[in-house]
């Protein structure tokens, strides 16, 4: 009779692949930075590089020209807050309360949110050293027992909830009250299309860490292109509406914009690392948190946000990791979202043997 045979775990491996990775790349003595950039609602063919006809994204074409582009790339979820549950954890997001929930709040089912205590990738970088921050979308938990600073970053510019108006920085554009743009633990007023406003902090961050000369970890999370549909001129929009969910408006040409004016501020984030000679030794990551929604391109698949079609959970997934990750390639290997948190710590020199 023969012998049962042990099961490798998903975790033994994940931290093989990650190991053998690493050494296919080839190591520095430097440990790398790490630029993880997530789009909202970005369907799978809404940029140029994965087929979108009507419109350009040069910038994040030209990561994808320096690195290699998924073709099989899957988010944990086809919604918001599972996903990022997933991508912070490197778990399946349902072994969390706040992985069954979306959307995050809905039905006053008491405050849930990440645990301070569980273990996450900005808090595991920074165990080996690395400086981390997020600028963008939080969407895990409200204050006072959640939020980016409890869960391993050392820096929060950003919102807290699943949305924002473009302009006025609120979750609903007719309540003053409701305004959720913060600074770490402050509040902070500040004017400005948002999507230019994160790309632009970004990049100061960026700039601030790197004559730091302490590596770092970004997590640069965009609102774009998720609704309300705004483009960088249509100010007027935002004074029009009363509700989020304002299914009246947008158009593709809107749509344009949005995305266009996300991958300026890719630009601005990518031109930054170059002017400032960091480009060589550090990671960059674009990806989306789900699949498309209304005005998005999913083709050549049908589905979109919520729906378990690979519309909306088949995502454009790119990397460029100079002299370590071939240029100009794609790969058809199968990822996840969690599948981040083991490579990226692998790169970063620290462990996957994670006690939860």
């Amino acid at each position: 009779m023969n012998a049962p045979t042990c099961q490798p775990t998903r975790r033994q491996i994940l931290k093989t692949a990650a190991a053998s990775s690493m050494s296919l790349f080839g190591q520095s003595g430097a440990r790398p930075n790490i630029v993880y950039i997530m789009a909202d609602d970005l369907g799978y063919a809404d940029l140029s590089c994965y087929g979108r006809r009507d419109f350009a994204t040069p910038n994040i074409d030209r990561l994808a020209a320096g690195g290699t582009r998924f073709l099989q790339a899957y988010a944990n979820s086809a919604v918001c807050s599972a996903t990022r549950t997933a991508l912070i954890t490197g778990r399946y997001q349902y072994r969390l309360p706040l992985g069954l929930e979306e959307p995050l709040g809905l039905g006053g089912r008491g405050n849930i949110g990440l645990p301070p205590s569980h273990p996450t990738l900005p808090s595991l970088l920074k165990k080996v050293g690395y400086a981390t921050m997020l600028v963008g979308k939080w969407h895990m938990g409200h204050l006072p027992d959640y939020g980016p600073l409890q869960s391993g970053y050392d820096h929060f510019w950003g919102f807290r909830g699943p949305y924002l108006d473009y302009f006025t920085h609120r979750t609903v554009p007719a309540n003053p009250a409701s305004e959720d743009l913060w600074d770490d633990d402050r509040p902070v007023a500040e004017s400005g299309y948002l999507t230019k406003l994160l790309g632009e902090r970004a990049s100061n961050v960026i700039e601030n860490h790197v004559r730091a000369r302490q590596p770092f970890f970004l997590s640069l999370h965009f609102n774009a292109p998720h609704w309300p549909w705004e483009g960088p001129e249509d100010e007027a929009e935002a004074q029009r509406l009363r509700t989020m969910a304002h299914y009246d408006g947008g158009s593709q040409k809107i749509y344009a914009r949005m995305v266009t004016e996300m991958d300026t501020a890719v630009g601005r984030v990518l031109g930054k690392l170059e002017s400032i000679g960091a480009a060589a030794n550090t990671i960059v990551i674009f990806t989306s948190d789900n699949g498309g929604e209304r005005f998005s391109d999913t083709w050549p698949f049908t589905g979109r946000k919520t729906e378990l079609l690979e519309g909306g959970l088949r995502i454009p997934s790119i990397i460029r990791w100079p002299g370590r990750i071939p240029a100009k390639s794609t790969t058809g290997q199968t990822s996840m979202s969690m599948d981040w948190l083991p490579t990226l710590l692998a790169a970063g020199g620290g462990t996957t043997d994670i006690a939860y």
